[in-house]
């Protein structure tokens, strides 16, 4: 390799470092945002999760904030998956209301619930039920809670159509 080439090569290598300590400082970095970011940073998930909502917007909520909600009967349930998947597994105490059946007037499945009332909506993997949660809260529901996918539920699961009990129902 004469001279030339190694200059290239190392300005190759020179470039393509920067490169990447580029990307990962981007990555790092937080959005500017409003003074109280910070104090955002450093709250917890459910306090976190309560900001969120208050914004305006729906929250994302863990499991283990999912399970207190239904075993205080303080939620409803929505597997916002088809029909079919629902059929072959889902959380005890879910109703079934496809994403794709949700539309410019409240769901059928919903039309008891007080748009005040707390929901929580799952699908799979946590895609559908996003956009769910922003379709409900465009329809006047408040309280609207992401749980994301079934896949990464750790509790129990029944098949059939009918929603079921959650096994931390008072019997």
């Amino acid at each position: 390799m004469n001279s030339r080439m190694r200059k290239h090569a190392a300005l190759a290598v020179v470039t393509l470092a920067a490169a990447g300590a580029l990307t990962l400082a981007a990555c790092a970095e937080t959005p500017a945002a409003s003074s109280d970011a910070p104090a955002i940073q450093n709250q917890s998930k459910s306090e976190e999760s309560m900001t969120n909502e208050r914004n305006g917007g729906y929250a994302t909520i863990s499991e283990d904030e999912a399970v207190a909600m239904m075993s205080e009967n303080s939620a409803t349930l929505v597997d916002v998956r088809t029909a079919r998947e629902y059929a072959d597994g889902h959380i005890p105490g879910a109703i079934n209301i496809p994403v794709e059946t949700i539309g410019s007037v409240k769901p059928a499945g919903l039309q008891g619930v007080d748009e005040n009332a707390s929901i929580i909506v799952y699908c799979r993997t946590g895609v559908r039920s996003e956009h769910a949660s922003n379709m409900l809260l465009n329809l006047g529901y408040k309280h609207v809670f992401d749980l994301g996918g079934i896949v990464d539920w750790n509790g129990e699961k029944v098949a059939g159509t009918e929603p079921g009990s959650f096994a931390g129902d008072a019997q």
